[in-house]
């Protein structure tokens, strides 16, 4: 079966941040690196250009290491009919209205066809509650809902 991956900025930012001693980011940068180097075994990793664009922000230094980390793979472009999935998924309930590029992510996988997308964000994303709920408005706007997995799950199907 063929896989196709969309990479969420979270996981960029784990593999690029300095080492953190808190036991669980530590754990979460380990998982994060150790997925990254299995990489080149899965046919299809996508990013998107709001990827692109968080992942430029902050500090300068960083944003280079971010930036440099996902550029050789394909880039999804933001199209009208990403953000109108994504306005149904904030007006349905699925993503919070105060997190609208939470919502963007999953729509740009959706219409693109991703089979999953890798995340470390368990608020808004990877959670039970939020991934029933966006999976139910996706589905019922006639797309197939990417399964949202942090790089942990990922790592235990490989």
């Amino acid at each position: 079966m063929k896989k196709s991956i969309y990479i969420e900025t979270t996981v960029v930012s784990y593999l690029t941040a300095k080492p953190n001693r808190d036991i669980v980011i530590a754990g979460h940068q380990a998982a994060t690196q150790e997925l990254w180097s299995k990489l080149s075994s899965i046919p299809e990793i996508y990013v998107s250009a709001l990827v692109a664009q968080e992942a430029g922000r902050g500090n300068s230094n960083q944003t280079q290491i971010r930036l440099a980390a996902i550029a050789k793979f394909p880039m999804l472009d933001i199209n009208d009919e990403a953000r109108f999935l994504a306005e149904k998924i904030i007006a349905k309930k699925g993503i919070p209205v105060e997190y609208p590029e939470d919502a963007l992510h999953i729509a740009v996988a959706a219409v693109n066809g991703i089979e999953v997308i890798i995340t470390w964000n368990f608020a808004h994303l990877n959670n039970p509650f939020t991934r029933k709920k966006v999976r139910r408005i996706v589905e019922a706007e006639g797309y197939i809902c990417p399964e949202i997995c942090s790089p942990e799950e990922l790592l235990e199907v490989e």
